[in-house]
């Protein structure tokens, strides 16, 4: 059977279609800088009146910008912000600590891990961790179990992560995630296993906390451009990197051309990801044009769906945060 949505489908329609899910809900958002897909999310979910948004940012003019706008458009839905680096796991701790010192703020409903860099050039987070894997994975692994007894106090958590069809390009590198100090360092290697790690994320937290109620979810929105993303690349050199990484794996997107979408199409994943009852029955899955995506006709590579490979990643991912995550 076709699925009901596809490539098409946009944020708008399945907002509306899923008010009733998204009303009266607390949703913290990572990365909703203008011009992002994090900040159109926000802005087209507070159309069906959520209690509170939240919005965690680096840079907190720009994550004021948002709210602002926010609270232009839709004056009844109330937002808070939060400064949040991801490449840092002292900040991602101050953080956290923020969020579950507000007493106001019993519980989250929905935590989408949407922040992200891609390809940028090699740099290490200040614990010494590639920059890409440090700030996609581990910075999101940190904060999302320091708030879990706020997203388990919730009737039904959700943790939504953002991946990409780009976990295509590497797998987890268990024994060199810092490619041997740089020295084989490739950009979108290095964003290929950060995605990955943000699939089996997904895994894990649906395997350890599904019992407890919490549907843990990762998504690829698509290929969109105008977003903050790639800000900093050539788009010429740096896709014909892509291609380049691409054909030398084999992979067939080497040789077949980018199938865009528009922000309101990109971001329809998120919001079908974030509140489709359905998916309580998928915990754990890698969603695709808002669907549970087929392994067999769509861009999903085993390594990112393997719970040997989740579990090792947990395991690394809490050694190089210093601290265990156990759940009963």
């Amino acid at each position: 059977m076709a699925p009901k949505y596809n490539a098409k489908t946009t944020a708008t329609e399945l907002t509306a279609e899923l008010a009733s899910e998204i009303k009266g809900k607390v949703i913290l958002t990572t990365g909703i800088s203008p011009g992002g897909l994090g900040a159109v999310f926000v802005s087209t979910i507070a159309q069906a009146s959520p209690k509170l948004l939240i919005l965690a940012g680096r840079n907190p003019a720009k994550t004021q910008e948002t709210a602002d706008a926010i609270a232009k458009a839709h004056p009844a839905v109330q937002t808070r912000t939060l400064q949040l680096d991801l490449g840092s796991l002292a900040r991602v701790r101050a953080s956290a600590a923020e969020v579950k010192a507000w007493a106001d703020v019993p519980a989250v409903d929905v935590l989408v891990n949407n922040a992200g860099i891609m390809g940028t050039k090699y740099a290490l987070s200040p614990e010494g961790v590639e920059a890409q894997f440090a700030t996609n994975h581990l910075g999101h692994f940190l904060f999302a179990n320091l708030i879990m007894a706020k997203l388990l106090a919730a009737p039904a958590p959700r943790v939504v992560s953002i991946t990409s069809d780009g976990h295509r390009l590497g797998a987890v590198r268990f024994h060199d995630y810092n490619f041997d100090g740089g020295k084989t360092y490739n950009p979108w290697t290095a964003y290929g296993q950060s995605k990955t790690a943000n699939m089996l994320m997904a895994l894990s937290l649906a395997e350890k906390l599904g019992s407890r109620g919490l549907v843990a979810v990762s998504l690829h929105p698509g290929v969109i451009f105008g977003t903050s993303l790639a800000n900093h690349m050539n788009p010429e050199e740096d896709f014909a990197a892509l291609t380049a990484a691409d054909k030398s794996l084999g992979n067939w997107e080497g040789w077949s051309e980018l199938r865009v979408k528009t922000q309101d199409e990109g971001v329809a994943t998120h919001v079908y990801g974030a509140f489709h009852p359905e998916l309580k029955s998928h915990n754990g899955a890698y969603l695709q044009d808002a669907h549970v995506a087929d392994p067999w006709t769509e861009t999903v590579r085993p390594w990112g769906t393997s719970p040997v490979e989740a579990e090792r990643l947990w395991k690394l991912s809490e050694k190089l945060v210093g601290e265990e995550f156990s759940y009963e």
